[in-house]
């Protein structure tokens, strides 16, 4: 992970912001931002001396309107050309400001620079929807790092990663075939981010498991990636199958591992199937007397239109780890 180690002390000297504290604001790296200064002379008007830079209001508008321009697929050098020439806003760059950008009263909607309607987020929301726009693999990592690690997984993906993939799958969704690639960059840096901070964790005992598989014909799998990062994050043994698992596996990967609850991620009502779920709730193993059933947890939208009489049904990540913890045996 980039961090700016040469200029990021004393944040109030000077009258303005370090380069650090800049590129969090942007999203990008420092040395993104560096890299604008040197090749495009983005950098800031009001020179100090020594290694410290400061940024004004002015600077950092002109490097919002280079994040914005580059978003939406403009060249480097183009997009720094025209953020050279486009007249600042009153910025109030007499009264410089150290902090978090005034939020917009007139819409109470953040664009992050780049026309991703986000609602009121979170500041890091914006960071991550700008570096997806620019494909700036780098930048991503890290502020998804940042996120999980400041927040914890559950508060992070809630409150943080979820707004910006729907964001980024609403701006699809209303634009032909435009940012398809984005949504596949972020979920492939999101998953990769879970993945690093999601240890396996071995069963205590046999059956002290949960599994957790998408039902046939079922290919989101980032839901339950989550989920296997947050159990794992509370040491609970987790088996994750991923996408479309056909019926006869999951059956037999229930038998071999035994577990003490399963997971059944259906995205759609067409793919959740009700026969499944009661056939794995139905499945038993153990000594005469002493058999064992697992509590199956329907996950994800597409079982709302499937209801399962006896079967809780989590609707939220914070939901779905309760469930689990709770059947686990002690």
């Amino acid at each position: 992970m980039d961090t700016d180690t040469s200029d990021d002390g004393d944040a109030g000297r000077g009258g303005g912001l370090t380069t650090g504290e800049v590129a969090r604001r942007l999203g990008v790296a420092p040395t993104t931002v560096r890299t604008w200064d040197r090749r495009y002379g983005l950098g800031p008007d009001a020179h100090t001396g020594g290694r410290h830079r400061r940024w004004t209001p002015a600077d950092i508008a002109r490097l919002e309107r280079m994040c914005a321009l580059t978003a939406n697929g403009l060249p480097p050098a183009e997009a720094a050309r025209l953020a050279r020439e486009e007249p600042p806003e009153d910025t109030g760059a007499s009264r410089p400001r150290v902090g978090p950008p005034p939020r917009r009263a007139a819409s109470g909607r953040s664009r992050a620079g780049s026309g991703l309607r986000l609602g009121d987020v979170r500041q890091e929301c914006k960071g991550i929807a700008r570096a997806a726009l620019r494909l700036d693999a780098p930048a991503l990592d890290a502020l998804l790092a940042d996120a999980i690690e400041e927040h914890g997984l559950v508060t992070a993906w809630t409150e943080v990663i979820l707004p910006t993939l729907q964001a980024v799958g609403r701006k699809w969704e209303s634009s032909g075939d435009r940012y398809v690639e984005v949504e596949h960059f972020l979920s492939w840096h999101v998953s990769g981010a879970l993945r690093r901070g999601a240890r396996p964790v071995a069963a205590g005992r046999p059956g002290a498991v949960a599994v957790l598989a998408c039902v046939p014909g079922e290919s989101h799998t980032l839901p339950l990636e989550v989920l296997t990062a947050a159990l794992s994050e509370r040491g609970v043994p987790v088996r994750m199958f991923g996408g479309a698992l056909p019926a006869g596996s999951l059956v037999e990967a229930v038998r071999r591992t035994g577990p003490s609850v399963v997971g059944l991620w259906a995205q759609a009502r067409s793919t959740a199937s009700r026969p499944l779920a009661q056939h794995v709730a139905a499945m038993e193993w153990g000594v005469r007397g002493a058999r064992r059933r697992p509590v199956v947890l329907p996950l994800g939208p597409g079982w709302a239109g499937a209801p399962m009489p006896g079967l809780p049904r989590p609707t939220s990540l914070a939901e779905a780890v309760t469930a689990v913890e709770q059947y686990m045996p002690g």
